[in-house]
């Protein structure tokens, strides 16, 4: 039984694709796929920068955050411009808005700046997502 137990422990992480992965899966992907290919590394990579912060390596977690605001703004400007994905796309980055928040809590002063900055691009591509969606004057 425990074996078992073992073994499905084990195998589950290797079905999970890495962001390397993801990120080399891009340039093959059809537009409208780019843009959920792009939503999970930047979810992938907060989770990353979350631990990086939670074990106080801050320096070390500029990396996967400024990946966390790219592969958004990447994944919002692909599902625009293949008119599909928006709304799941800005439910995903508002979810990591929301983390992003809780996170920013949690931080000394010093270590804010750059999730606050992080905070207020991932604002912008949901405003971009969420304009794109609601045209004014499309009734």
């Amino acid at each position: 039984m425990v074996l078992l137990s073992l073994a499905a422990f084990a195998a589950a992480p290797r079905d999970e694709p890495t962001v390397e992965d993801l990120k080399a899966r891009i340039a093959s992907a059809s537009i409208p796929d780019r843009a959920h290919l792009c939503l999970r590394i930047a979810q992938k990579q907060l989770d990353q920068a979350s631990k990086l912060y939670a074990s106080a390596e801050a320096q070390e977690a500029q990396k996967p955050l400024t990946d966390v605001v790219a592969y958004s703004e990447l994944a919002r400007d692909y599902s625009i411009q293949a008119h599909k994905h928006q709304k799941q796309t800005e439910i995903g980055v508002r979810s990591m808005t929301r983390r992003l928040n809780d996170l920013l809590h949690t931080l000394g002063h010093e270590d804010q700046v750059p999730v606050k900055d992080a905070l207020n691009r991932l604002e912008r591509v949901r405003d971009d997502l969420l304009a794109s969606m609601f045209k004014k004057g499309s009734k």
